[in-house]
């Protein structure tokens, strides 16, 4: 056992004290409801993203205050159930059936100060050809899980253009903790709205321009040097989240929603809605893991339960 104990802290030290900085990486992330192993299928019950991130050159002329720039492209889909998985009735459907595919590319400033404003453009679809239903039945059929039923009632296509815009600054440090500001913005035919609120982290976490926190882990210009080869850190993140529109609930922007003529069961959104996220981050050279559990108050007004929960677990590789 103590052989064993020292041979797991030698590949520590070797995989975090030897950490570089790099310039390219892509990773995965899955968001899903059975990861908390409350036995539900319901509401946003399965998320799946790839993603690839290169960090720019930040040339003089750029700007004297700009530490990071990154480059990102995006590719996701969303998956929403009602209260369950196998609904009876459109009467049941408390939250709609809707699916969301995705493609986006994003840009990364990160500054000196440890401020960050990151641009989004996302071009996707709504409905039946987000492929939402067929994923969850293949899946479901798969692991011989039971059948799935109320897809019938789903969200109908819409294609989509949404731009957002996400800005976090540091607010305050003190040795292992430190605490910013975490807030976006939502403008598109498909969702529009806003959030914002605290992020607090404890542990050993690095700059702003050069942290998960901000989904900056890779970095071309390295000149001021980060606090830690590694990052090894908890996080809480409260958010106050105020919702103008959602196309996975509302349907199509300016369509017409009748039950009866187009079989789709759409409902009322919240306006206000308050989620928590709580997770942790582990770096080494190479690898990032982060992985989290967020819990958010009801997305609709006819929801049954008062709240809904989902587990999330993202890693990337660096590399260049």
């Amino acid at each position: 056992m103590r052989s064993y104990f020292l041979l797991l802290l030698s590949f520590f030290v070797a995989t975090t004290a030897f950490a570089q900085t790099h310039r390219d990486e892509f990773g995965i992330q899955t968001d899903n409801d059975s990861y908390l192993a409350n036995g539900s299928d319901r509401y946003y019950t399965n998320g799946i993203f790839f993603y690839f991130n290169r960090a720019l050159a930040v040339k003089k002329g750029d700007s004297t205050s700009l530490q990071n720039k990154i480059l990102g492209f995006e590719l996701g889909q969303k998956i929403y159930n009602a209260q369950a998985g196998n609904i009876p009735a459109a009467i049941f459907v408390d939250r709609p059936f809707a699916g969301y595919l995705y493609a986006a590319s994003t840009l990364n400033l990160l500054f000196k100060n440890e401020g960050n404003i990151k641009l989004s453009a996302q071009l996707g679809v709504v409905g039946p050809a987000s492929l939402a239903q067929s994923v969850q039945e293949g899946v479901h059929k798969e692991l011989r899980q039971y059948a799935i039923s109320g897809w019938q009632y789903q969200i109908k296509n819409n294609a989509e253009l949404n731009l957002s815009i996400a800005y976090n600054k540091l607010l305050a440090r003190a040795s292992i903790i430190d605490v910013s500001l975490a807030s976006y913005a939502n403008l598109g035919n498909g969702f529009t709205g806003a959030g914002a609120g605290p992020l607090l982290r404890i542990g050993n976490f690095n700059q702003l321009f050069h942290s998960q926190s901000t989904q900056s882990t890779v970095i071309a210009n390295d000149n001021i040097k980060p606090f830690h080869a590694s990052e090894l850190f908890f996080y809480y993140k409260p958010q106050l989240n105020w919702v103008a529109y959602d196309a996975t609930i509302q349907g199509g922007l300016g369509e017409t929603h009748d039950y009866i003529t187009t079989g789709e069961v759409t409902r009322t959104i919240e306006p206000l809605i308050f989620s928590q996220q709580i997770g942790a981050v582990y770096s080494t050279n190479h690898w990032v893991y982060d992985a989290s559990v967020i819990f958010n108050t009801k997305d609709t007004k006819e929801m049954v339960h008062n709240r809904h929960e989902w587990g999330s677990v993202e890693v990337l590789y660096r590399f260049h």
